[in-house]
């Protein structure tokens, strides 16, 4: 199959004119018709029959292909989206949270809405946020379920990392006990080698016991391991200066409180875990948030930009009023800074469209070139997919989305500024389209 459209955005150069992607099975191989095939070309043809896609100039390709041909007309055909972080399991609480006065508030707050679910409920809630999270364009997503037992009872329709979200808050004595259950009920729910990965909540629910558990199994399975780490003013709070409504709340109910001794979490996640020193890591960390910092946290990062990845997420961000996000700093350090949509008990959408352009009205210094490599090429080298996905080049799966285009103005403001559902998709090399010819 070969699919043209008005211009195709690679992530991998500059946006091709009257562009196609020549199809067949799940891979990509850029080698142009006549010319000698690339390695990459070589080891698609060598592969199982079916997994050959070329890109470049729509003439160009068709000669070198005899196969059908879509043409989705004036469309921009990009890399699917790649959301970097959220939580499925609340999608049903959209809009059931207003705004809280503090964190500490949102947390008995949700507490209270997800005491009313059943385990069907969490179910039907994933399911409706996978679709939603399709509808707008999302082709792959890093998904945190409290309920790793339930992961067997759902058909992702799109590419996931399910990360098992484990909190010993209650029950630090149970931390390997907890561990053990989730990669049992990852492992019951994926073949060998897929992906998932394990998500101690955060330093203020999850036990130093239950970081360094996950660091071990993640050494020896060889997943990724991601965490919430300085989201808010009340965990600096808590961890800094012993006070604050977060640190009341948690020691209120039985959480041990001797590590609330003048660090900055970030500080205490370092010093805890090894980061720096003598527990290596076993591969980078996905971090989410990283939204409060203190100056002194800048020089421990600077020995951390291999160690983590962000991921940022706007909208929820500003839902919590968190202190404004130092995207600049982190970026000028080297880090590889992703979005992700959170959960939708503090946003109102799972569009990453809606995030890049929340994004780009408070960084208006960025590029929305580089704002949608957030979504596609950085999300992809933090879930290490670099060499897989968030582009269209050789050897790449065939994860694409179309939107509408206009041939005035830069593309790529034009993918940040698109507001709606997206028009055609496929996800390894399957169509799944949305309102054009399937």
């Amino acid at each position: 199959m070969i699919v043209r459209a008005r211009i195709v955005v690679t992530m991998d150069g500059p946006p091709i004119e009257n562009g196609a992607v020549a199809i067949s099975g799940n891979q990509i191989d850029d080698s142009p018709p006549g010319s000698s095939p690339s390695r990459a070309a070589r080891l698609c043809r060598s592969a199982p029959a079916g997994s050959v896609v070329e890109v470049g100039k729509f003439d160009s390709i068709k000669k070198g292909n005899s196969g059908e041909v879509l043409d989705l007309g004036e469309q921009a055909l990009l890399p699917g989206l790649i959301n970097a972080h959220c939580h499925l399991d609340y999608t049903c609480l959209r809009g059931k949270i207003p705004p809280r006065k503090c964190f500490a508030d949102w947390i008995r707050a949700i507490n209270a809405e997800k005491a009313k679910l059943l385990p069907q409920d969490y179910v039907a809630s994933i399911n409706q946020g996978f679709a939603e999270a399709k509808r707008f364009g999302t082709t792959t997503i890093a998904n945190l379920t409290a309920f790793p037992e339930l992961i067997s009872q759902i058909q992702a329709p799109i590419r996931t990392w399910w990360f098992a979200e484990l909190i010993d808050v209650r029950s630090p004595k149970r931390a390997n006990e907890l561990v053990d259950l989730a990669v049992e009920s990852l492992g019951r729910a994926r073949p060998p080698g897929a992906p998932g990965g394990l998500a101690p909540h955060a330093l203020f629910t999850a036990s130093k016991d239950l970081y360094r558990c996950c660091d071990d199994v993640a050494r020896r399975e060889n997943i990724l391991l991601t965490t919430h780490l300085a989201e808010s003013r009340e965990e600096m709070e808590m961890f800094r200066d012993g006070s604050g409504p977060l640190y009341d709340f948690m020691k209120v109910i039985g959480r041990d409180m001797k590590d609330c001794s003048g660090e900055t979490p970030l500080a205490l996640f370092v010093n805890s875990f090894g980061a720096l020193g003598g527990r290596a890591l076993p591969g980078e960390w996905i971090v989410a948030h990283l939204n409060e910092l203190a100056e002194s946290d800048f020089e421990l990062l600077k020995d951390l930009t291999n160690k983590f990845h962000v991921v940022h997420s706007p909208r929820s961000h500003d839902y919590f009023g968190h202190s404004r996000f130092r995207f600049e700093n982190l970026r000028a350090l080297g880090f590889n800074i992703c979005l992700g949509t959170d959960s939708l008990a503090s946003n109102q959408s799972l569009s990453l469209f809606d995030e890049m352009r929340a994004f780009q009205c408070r960084e208006r210094g960025t590029s929305p070139d580089k704002i949608l490599e957030m979504v596609t090429v950085n999300a992809a080298r933090a879930l290490h997919q670099g060499n897989a996905l968030g582009r269209i080049r050789a050897g790449f799966r065939a994860d694409l989305i179309a939107i509408p285009c206009s041939g005035d103005g830069n593309i790529f403001e034009q993918i940040v500024a698109f507001d709606g559902p997206v028009d055609w998709m496929m996800v390894n090399g399957r169509r799944a389209a949305a309102n054009l010819p399937q």
